[in-house]
């Protein structure tokens, strides 16, 4: 069976991802403020153009901050781990927005 899709399925398939947008939704909207994030999940990353962040700065940046005492410091989960606690981001973010 041939793996070519017909000009009638190829037409469909365009017509139903028109119809369909895609969302992108963050993964930090949906974790509970127990939850730990790495820097990763927080920043854009240039290595993953299509992944959304909830912070508009790059991964120097938030370490920078870390180290100036503008952001909240990360909590050490093993040796190689080091993580931020969801619920002191979002409290984080929204002290910035109320500042602004």
């Amino acid at each position: 069976m041939s793996s070519k899709l017909t000009k009638s399925k190829r037409q469909n398939v365009k017509s139903i991802t028109a119809q369909q947008p895609i969302s992108h939704i963050s993964v930090f909207d949906a974790l509970p403020n127990s939850a730990y994030v790495r820097a990763a999940q927080l920043v854009q990353s240039p290595k993953r153009p299509d992944s959304t962040a909830p912070l508009p700065f790059s991964e120097p940046t938030l370490w920078r901050k870390v180290a100036a005492g503008t952001f909240p410091k990360p909590i050490k989960l093993s040796e190689r781990v080091t993580a931020w606690n969801v619920g002191i981001i979002r409290a984080w973010m929204t002290a910035q927005a109320a500042a602004q």
